[in-house]
């Protein structure tokens, strides 16, 4: 295969797999009573417990952005920090590993969303 025809495979399995997480959450907010935030929280988790269990990386390493830009993905994020933390600096490193881990997205959404604040003024309803 060419260059192309391999990139325009991947973004097809990106498009596929984040598609199909957006319907798993549409469908919870239409079917069930739970909140756009338990919902959320609910993605973070399943990202992590599936971590654990080993069946988020071969769909990260099969969808690439499609398993990563999710909020499965922080989830697989948070968890893949903790285990490597583990590895390296032993029981402390489950307690740290996830942040550092994820640090660079946290403060770049913290950052944007305070850039955003002070271009736009809100105004009430």
């Amino acid at each position: 295969m060419n260059d192309i025809t391999t990139v325009l495979i991947a973004l097809a399995k990106a498009f596929v797999v984040g598609g199909l997480f957006c319907v798993i959450g549409q469908l919870l907010l239409i079917k069930t009573k739970l909140t756009s935030a338990r919902i959320l929280v609910t993605y973070v988790v399943a990202g992590v417990v599936l971590t654990a269990v080993g069946v988020y990386k071969p769909l990260v390493d099969f969808a690439g952005a499609g398993a990563t830009v999710p909020l499965t993905g922080f989830g697989y994020s948070l968890a893949m920090g903790a285990i490597e933390a583990v590895h390296e600096f032993g029981l402390l490193g489950a307690f740290t590993g996830g942040v550092t881990n994820t640090a660079c997205g946290i403060t770049a959404a913290v950052f944007f969303g305070l850039i955003v604040a002070l271009i736009f003024k809100p105004r009430p309803k």
